[in-house]
Parts: C-alpha cells; structure tokens; sequence
C-alpha cells in the first residue's frame, strides 16, 4: 500500500500546499487511512497534511534514489520550519543525485544561514554537488570569496570547470575577471570557449586582447567563434555610423 500512498502524495503536490492554517487530520480521517480496503480507496481527499509529510519522511529513507528525489522535492512544498531539517540531513546521502537535489531544494526557501552549509558543499567528493552548491550560494544573492571561486580552476571536472565559467557569466561576481581570463586558456577546450563567452559578455573591452589570441587557437571551435566575433566587433562601428544616414534617406 506504501508505493500507492506514494503516488497519491505526489500528484497532489501541487494542489496541496500546507499553510499554518491546515489542520491535523481528525481521529475518523487517521481511521480511514488506516483501515482502507485496497489501493483504489486511497484519493487526494483523503489525503492529510499530516499523512503526507509522515509518507515523505519515511520516502527519505527508502533503497531507491528516486524515491528519495521525489520525497525531498515534495518536502518543498512545507514551511522551511518543518522541511530544512530533513533536507540538511540528505546532504550526507550515499547518493551523489540525492545530496543535488538537497541542496537544490534548500536554495528554494532562500535562507541566507545556509552559506556555511553550502561552502562544506564545495568540497563535495561529486561534481555535481559541488556545482548545485556554487549555484545556490550565486541564487542566495551573497558575496562569494575570491579563494572560493579560485578553486575551481583546478577542478578535476572539465564538466564543472565550463559549468562555473558559465555561471560566472550569468552571475556577474565582483573579481570575475582574472578568474575567466585563467579559465579561458584551460586545457579543455569547451571550458575557454565557455570563459570566452563569459568574458566578452561582462568585460567586452578587457577581453579584445584575449579574443585576439583566441582567434589562433589549437581548437577548430574556439578558433571560429573567436574569430565571429570579432568580425562582429570589427562590424559594429560601421553599422553605428551607418544607421543615421539610412534614417536622413
């Protein structure tokens, strides 16, 4: 009867949202859940703040990963007085899917105190953790130390390394810089033309140089968008003092 209960919690997700308002079940709504003939008589009516977030809890303990995915996202949809708790207690899972999607859940109750959490989450022995942690600390809208970004140029995941050269550009931190000039000449391609990009979107007069050198680059890639984009800032100029003239015609 669990994996039934399960589904029916889940669909409800979205339509049941507990509010301090809600109620705990009545002691006939306890019996009905409890005596249920079969499978069918369990509903979304009858399902109870209370009962839910007890399936959740024992969902976080269950063998399969995706059964305790699917409980952590539910979790979302409580009080963060009543989900972070838990969700902090799935950062130390066996499963490197499960720790993301934790942390992931836990940006979404925006609580600044989670800094330090996600900072040990940094050092995480997985990739992804490591980057679902760089990403919320960027989300929670807080200065991130220079050494903290700095140590993601030697990352062992090229993965990673292109992932935060994007995320710097879509982030904007203050001392983004050296740190995307460094990432643009990394040794796996896909990470400089990620840098690259990065870099011509927040500094596109300190990156002229860079773009230049880029334009011989080992790779055929990089060599092509460097060279595309430069032509489309050789271009530019032009194109301004142009456009008045077809106006005045």
């Amino acid at each position: 009867m669990g994996d039934r209960f399960r589904l029916v919690y889940l669909k409800s997700a979205e339509s049941e949202k507990p509010t301090i308002e809600d109620s705990p079940p009545s002691q006939k709504s306890r019996e009905v859940l409890s005596a249920a003939p079969s499978d069918e008589a369990l509903t979304t009516e009858m399902l109870s703040y209370e009962a839910a977030l007890t399936q959740a809890k024992k969902d976080l303990r269950h063998p399969d990963p995706s059964v305790r995915i699917l409980a952590i996202r539910y979790l979302e949809k409580f009080e963060a007085s009543v989900a972070t708790s838990h969700l902090q207690g799935m950062l130390a899972d066996p499963e490197p899917a499960v720790r993301a999607r934790a942390i992931t859940s836990l940006i979404k109750f925006q609580n600044p105190g989670l800094s330090p959490l996600l900072k040990r989450c940094l050092k995480d022995r997985d990739p992804g953790v490591r980057l679902a942690a760089l990403r919320g600390m960027f989300q929670l809208g807080q200065r991130i130390e220079l050494n903290l970004l700095l140590q993601f140029l030697s990352d062992e995941s090229a993965w990673v390394r292109r992932k935060v050269a994007t995320l710097l550009g879509w982030a904007q931190p203050e001392g983004a810089f050296p740190i995307l000039m460094a990432m643009s000449k990394d040794q796996d391609p896909m990470v400089r033309k990620a840098a690259l990009v990065s870099l011509t979107v927040l500094y596109p007069d300190g990156s002229e140089d860079r773009l230049v050198e880029a334009a011989t680059d080992s790779d055929l890639e990089v060599r092509q968008w460097a060279n595309r984009r430069l032509e489309k800032t050789m271009l530019r100029p032009f194109r301004t003092r142009r456009a008045p003239l077809g106006h005045r015609t």
